[in-house]
């Protein structure tokens, strides 16, 4: 299980927790808890969201991964919390054998330090540190949102993203059954009520703003741009924002996936980036294939099916 803290930046620190309601101390839970609910008060102005970790759902704080950026006030004294996302772990099943998609959650910024890079921390990291430890296997993630912004930056993160405007997406059965499975099984993960409709033609949610989650409904305006215009323009001609409509992505996190991340965040010319690129690089040639064979009761997709009982 992850239980990291570092520092990553001149006055930042990050913790990256794996389902702290299952191994963390009760006082240490309520407190991660707490920090959330503080990085929200200051985004949410007076609201408040009534699902979820922040809502005080024990069985999601179970089944979540949660990451929280720090801010040192000086150099030794306390962190105060500016920035978090809660990634939800959801039980599914697909081609008949159990597993899980990440579901990118919800992320909140503190006002006062956006503009610092904090989106690659909170949402690629998190991914690809889960992607490693769980051998290298792909990873479905899935995702609800109305902002371009972030639709934009999980198509362009991760792979075999559907709905996006990009040319070579498209929805295959495994997207079709992911996306019908998490609205009727656990809408509960990102605030959506039973009434929200759900398009399977375009993976929208209609009507998505009822169940918890009335305080992060955004008009066009509101909502965040993307830097490629394509985005903008797609989110705002699939989705009513009046009404109040989210796109549900279904994406992969693969070695691909986790390899972009890498360039992105930290640049090849850098030794950063290269260490990086060459452990990925090693784990795609040697290690992965080697993990695969050394391990026959698991199954790894098309590499090897699952064993039939008996």
């Amino acid at each position: 299980m992850i239980n990291l803290t570092w520092r990553s930046g001149r006055d930042l620190w990050t913790r990256i927790v794996e389902r702290p309601g299952a191994h963390l101390p009760d006082t240490e839970t309520r407190k991660l808890v707490d920090d959330l609910r503080a990085i929200a008060s200051l985004t949410l102005n007076d609201s408040e969201l009534e699902y979820g970790v922040l809502g005080g759902d024990a069985e999601r704080l179970k089944n979540c991964v949660i990451t929280i950026v720090y801010q040192a006030e000086t150099k030794n004294g306390p962190r105060r919390p500016i920035a978090f996302n809660v990634l939800s772990l959801l039980d599914v099943e697909l081609s008949s054998r159990p597993t899980t998609v990440m579901h990118l959650g919800l992320v909140m910024v503190d006002p006062t330090v956006r503009g610092r890079g904090l989106s690659a921390t909170l949402y690629g990291l998190t991914c690809v540190l889960m992607f490693l430890t769980g051998q290298g296997r792909p990873l479905w993630i899935s995702n609800v949102t109305q902002v371009p912004a972030v639709a934009g930056m999980v198509a362009e993160t991760f792979s075999d993203v559907f709905p996006s405007p990009r040319p070579d997406a498209r929805r295959s059965f495994d997207h079709l059954s992911l996306a019908r499975q998490i609205m009727a099984r656990h809408r509960a993960a990102f605030g959506v009520g039973t009434e929200a409709g759900f398009d399977e033609t375009r993976f929208v949610i209609t009507d998505a703003y009822t169940g918890g989650s009335d305080a992060l409904k955004k008009t066009f305006a509101q909502a965040a741009p993307h830097r490629k215009q394509k985005y903008n323009d797609f989110c705002q001609q699939q989705l009513d924002y009046e009404r109040g409509d989210d796109l549900i992505q279904i994406g992969r996190i693969d070695m691909a996936a986790a390899g972009q991340y890498l360039r992105k965040v930290a640049p090849p010319t850098t030794a950063i980036g290269l260490t990086g690129l060459v452990l990925l690089l090693g784990a795609r040639m040697t290690f992965l294939p080697l993990i695969h064979w050394l391990s026959p009761n698991r199954a790894w997709g098309v590499l090897r099916p699952a064993k039939q009982k008996p």
